[in-house]
C-alpha cells in the first residue's frame, strides 16, 4: 500500500526560532515561519508530521523556479537533512530576497 505524498495540515504554531505566533496559512499546509523563514523537521512527506527528528531547519538558500516561483531550501540543525518549500504569500519578502544572494548567507 502506498501512502499519500501530501497531507493537508494547516495549523498555526509558535515559531521555535523567533517566538512569533504563526497563523494558519488558509489555503495549503503551513511548513515554515513567514517572519524568519525557519521550519521544523517534522515531515517525511509534506504535512504528515511523521518525522521524529524535530530539529530546527534554517533557510539555507532560495532559488527561483520558473513554474513554482521562489523555493526555500531548509537544512536541519540536528540531522543535516534538507527540504524544499515554496514561498508563501505572507513570507517576509525582504528576507527572502536577501537569501537569494549567496554573499548574504
Amino acid at each position: 500500500m502506498q501512502s499519500k505524498r501530501f497531507t493537508a495540515n494547516d495549523n498555526g504554531f509558535i515559531c521555535e526560532h523567533c517566538g512569533k505566533e504563526v497563523p494558519p496559512l488558509g489555503y495549503s499546509s503551513r511548513n515554515h515561519c513567514p517572519f524568519c523563514l525557519y521550519s521544523k523537521h517534522v515531515d517525511i512527506n509534506p504535512g504528515d508530521r511523521a518525522c521524529e527528528c524535530g530539529g530546527l531547519m534554517y533557510p539555507s538558500e532560495v532559488r527561483v523556479d520558473s513554474r513554482k516561483g521562489y523555493i526555500i531550501t531548509h537544512k536541519c540543525t540536528l540531522c543535516g537533512g534538507t527540504r524544499n518549500n515554496k514561498y508563501q504569500q505572507d513570507d517576509d519578502i525582504d528576507l527572502l530576497i536577501k537569501l537569494t544572494n549567496p554573499y548574504n548567507r
